[in-house]
């Protein structure tokens, strides 16, 4: 059922400028996070939908084919920001916002986060195993042990923001981290 329907012309057109601006927020935040501007749009009309939409519905209200709907889906399904639910009576599946903005923020950023403390810790770890190799294999040459000592201080440096950084998304995925900077009420 449409929301809008019993509304006047006047009411409708007001209403859906409103929500426009917020659309256009909402796009323009999530461009700064790497997520593009038309998904954020996607995200924004899905937000102020009352029942979960298909595909079409999105490809039809945005005017994006359905290829480009089907990606920016399966990009905010990713990112945890959708869901998918059952609808009776209908065999397409069906979209819905996760409300949960606070949630969303977590999800997306601990996805991103995770990956990239993963990848560095992999990185820098294999680094200081290069390091120790060298230091057995030149123990005798001062210079290059002092360089490597340096480097293989800066590389511990990082390890600990990287450990500490994936602390923080632990507390982000267990909720901790509302004990410290509480929900608004």
């Amino acid at each position: 059922m449409n929301e809008l329907a019993g509304l006047t012309e006047e009411q409708r057109g007001k209403l859906l400028q409103t929500r426009r601006r917020v659309i256009e927020s909402i796009g323009k935040n999530m461009d700064l996070y790497g997520i593009t501007l038309s998904i954020g749009h996607l995200y924004g009309n899905m937000y102020f939908n009352q029942h979960p939409v298909t595909l079409d519905e999105m490809s039809q209200t945005m005017g994006m084919s359905k290829t480009s709907m089907s990606t920016g889906m399966r990009t905010l399904h990713d990112l945890k920001m959708i869901e998918k639910v059952w609808g009776k009576g209908t065999r397409k599946d069906l979209y819905e916002v996760v409300p949960d903005w606070h949630q969303n923020f977590a999800d997306f950023f601990t996805i991103k986060w995770r990956k990239a403390v993963e990848q560095n810790m992999s990185v820098m770890n294999r680094s200081l195993k290069e390091i120790h190799a060298l230091m057995e294999q030149y123990a005798d040459d001062e210079a290059f042990m002092e360089v490597l000592n340096q480097d293989k201080e800066k590389i511990s440096e990082g390890l600990k923001y990287y450990r500490w950084l994936d602390r923080l998304i632990d507390s982000f995925e267990t909720g901790e981290i509302y004990e410290y900077i509480a929900k608004e009420e």
